[in-house]
């Protein structure tokens, strides 16, 4: 069955505590939207930051805070962008807030685009894929380690707690985000592909991954439907389904509670 998403606004001067607080609120109490997804931008440029004013919650923070105020909706990145984070910190982070959610993380990666943020980081762009391999290699041997115990640079730790691994969709485009989705067991997020885009990669990233010896792999399409035309929303739903996505996020700008309320109650309204 698709599954339906909503982005929650971490961006801008609407996102203060008390609106964080309310629409976190909000969507836990409405069974349609199976998740909310948050986004990732850590260093926005002065000449770069009209809509959000340079001001980004951290999505790992932000969702280690949801995960104690929420109870019921699924919590994700879309994207967390990997090469701007230190492999192990990063991980110790996802499994505490899969850990302290029970279980309702879902993890959404990519290598980030933006220059000027590689710059503030002190990171090479041009090291982004080798970074976000490294990176998703080292996550899936810390969940997947023998006793708890993994090898990073000559070191044993313990790797605890270790919940079980959140579900990651790759962000990107193929070939490279098939090739991590079936290198690294994950599924793919793609960003504003329509159904009949989408159909025909969804087909040849299943057929990847068939290959591989895996099942179908999670699709989560990210894009904005079209909620204040019910009727023509649900088609594109089951457009969606029929393409091969498994979930829909929808994204929109809102900056009040009441305006979150209007999107919830439309996708309540559409079962």
């Amino acid at each position: 069955m698709l599954k339906v998403g909503v982005g929650l606004r971490n961006l801008g001067p609407a996102a203060t505590v008390e609106n964080i607080l309310t629409w976190a609120g909000t969507i836990d109490a409405v069974p349609a939207i199976s998740d909310l997804w948050v986004t990732d931008h850590v260093a926005i440029p002065p000449d770069d930051a009209e809509g959000s004013e340079g001001r980004y919650l951290d999505p790992l923070a932000l969702l280690a805070f949801l995960a104690g105020v929420t109870s019921r909706v699924g919590l994700g990145t879309s994207v967390l962008v990997l090469p701007y984070r230190p492999m192990l910190p990063t991980a110790k982070w996802i499994a505490t807030i899969q850990e302290l959610s029970r279980g309702r993380v879902r993890l959404g990666v990519g290598a980030g685009w933006m220059e000027a943020e590689f710059r503030a980081l002190g990171v090479a762009r041009a090291r982004r894929g080798r970074l976000m391999d490294d990176t998703l290699g080292f996550l899936g041997r810390c969940f997947a380690a023998p006793d708890d115990v993994v090898d990073a640079h000559g070191q044993r730790f313990f790797f605890r707690p270790r919940p079980p691994r959140p579900p990651i969709f790759i962000g990107g485009a193929p070939p490279h985000a098939f090739r991590r989705a079936v290198a690294h067991d994950a599924g793919w997020m793609p960003v504003g592909l329509a159904p009949e885009m989408l159909q025909p990669l969804a087909a040849m990233l299943n057929e990847q991954a068939s290959a591989a010896g895996l099942g179908r792999r999670e699709i989560a399409a990210m894009t904005s439907l079209p909620l204040s035309e019910p009727s023509r929303t649900k088609d594109l739903l089951a457009a969606y389904a029929t393409a091969g996505a498994t979930r829909v996020i929808h994204t929109e700008r809102y900056a009040t509670g009441d305006d979150l309320r209007r999107i919830v109650d439309r996708i309540a309204g559409l079962d």
